[in-house]
């Protein structure tokens, strides 16, 4: 049993986190969240006193701290007695931060894959590049470190698992992420621009016939028709969780779409073709230094600034074609969530709420034991039901759809 968690982190994503991990205190204990701005924690604290999330009396304290000096974390995470640690933070400090874990002993989760921010887009094996290095000394030290417990990557890895366990063989994993809402404004990201911008100006990798292959972003689009959001254009691209699901289902064809409006699509190659999304600095007409992309950032709308007026849907699943005694068969699993209901609920937008829950749930089969794993694990690596029990509990349930996308719609578990 682990208790008392650290939350890294002050954005959206951490808002989140925070309010969940207030609601589930009586199995996580004490609270702290901790970034480089402490007024930003401290803002998060009072929204979760404000709602009353709470569900037993305790702890939640702020804490600054600058997540890329990991001694700096593993002090915080000695002097809170946090033995969970939440990285919600930028994915630049994935490997400070999970340093510090294993200096301290405590678990680690995350939700995305490191990046390192002299590099856009690196090529496969990502997480190999850098936190599967670390797998022997977790394994070595007893440090559990999940990683990618987000929703994608992390929910559809459980999704994955959990269609693969019924089929004898799988041939193919299609995920598709569709965010059907609407924030208002003319342009912004649902999320940190810096990093929204990286995913999508390099080469897309897909696994497909039992190797990489390589597309250009928006070059290959499919329509798909989902539940409740309808008919939605979405585009192969590169993601975390296509390299983790190849990985352990090398046989299957791994693709990752996600959805994107003519509009966005028309912004974004203005942006890369006057070459405002580029990472490397370049000095202005007054001598200033400056950094395009983090430039493009500083104008755009913060993307926890949209959640009040976000209207609509997302619909997020994952495709799974395979053979069951001989026979072929198909699953789509899937979550349906609302903006509106997420703001209403925890003053976040749906896409920071759909990232958030899940990192809570595995926080808590950490703290149970049941996904204490002592090493280093993907979510397709660990028993996903328990996983999808405490997300139809805690605001993210799971439906199936049998026989593929248009079949027999039913709860995961039914």
């Amino acid at each position: 049993m682990k208790r008392n968690v650290l939350i890294i982190g002050a954005g959206g994503v951490a808002q989140v986190v925070a309010h969940k991990c207030a609601q589930n205190n009586d199995i996580l204990g004490e609270l702290h969240i901790a970034s480089r701005t402490r007024a930003k924690c401290d803002a998060i604290i009072e929204g979760v006193v404000a709602k009353g999330a709470m569900k037993v009396p305790g702890t939640f304290s702020s804490h600054a701290v600058d997540a890329m000096d990991s001694a700096a974390v593993a002090a915080l995470i000695r002097d809170t007695g946090a033995e969970i640690v939440i990285n919600v933070g930028s994915s630049f400090v994935n490997m400070t931060v999970l340093d510090a874990c294993l200096e301290t002993g405590a678990a680690y989760i995350d939700t995305a894959i490191h990046e390192d921010p002299k590099k856009i887009c690196e090529a496969p094996p990502w997480y190999g590049n850098y936190e599967w290095k670390k797998r022997d000394l977790c394994a070595a030290k007893g440090v559990t470190a999940i990683l990618g417990a987000g929703f994608d990557p992390g929910v559809v890895n459980a999704y994955a698992r959990f269609a693969a366990d019924q089929m004898d063989e799988v041939t193919s994993i299609d995920i598709v992420d569709i965010n059907a809402g609407s924030h208002g404004r003319y342009f912004a990201t649902n999320f940190d621009p810096e990093i929204n911008f990286r995913e999508f100006t390099g080469t897309v990798y897909s696994w497909q016939n039992g190797g990489w292959q390589e597309n250009a972003m928006f070059e290959v689009g499919q329509d798909w028709d989902l539940p409740v959001v309808g008919t939605c254009r979405a585009y192969l691209s590169g993601h975390d969780e296509v390299h983790s699901l190849a990985a352990n289902y090398p046989k299957a064809d791994v693709r990752f779409w996600m959805g994107f409006g003519a509009h966005y699509i028309n912004v974004f190659t203005v942006l890369k073709n006057l070459g405002l999304l580029s990472e490397q600095p370049v000095k202005t007409a007054e001598g200033l230094e400056v950094v395009p992309l983090k430039v493009v950032k500083a104008v755009l709308p913060d993307p926890a600034s949209l959640a009040p007026d976000y209207t609509g849907k997302t619909c997020i699943g994952d495709v799974v074609k395979g053979v069951k005694d001989g026979k072929p068969v198909e699953l789509f699993v899937y979550n349906v969530a609302d903006h509106k209901e997420a703001y209403e609920e925890v003053g976040s937008q749906g896409i920071s709420y759909t990232a958030g829950v899940p990192v809570v749930a595995a926080a808590m089969l950490v703290a149970s034991g049941e996904w204490d794993a002592k090493t280093m694990k993907n979510v397709e690596e660990l028993d996903p039901k328990p996983f999808l029990t405490i997300l139809d509990r805690i605001g993210l349930p799971t439906r199936v759809q049998i026989g593929g996308l248009g079949g027999e719609d039913r709860a995961w578990n039914a």
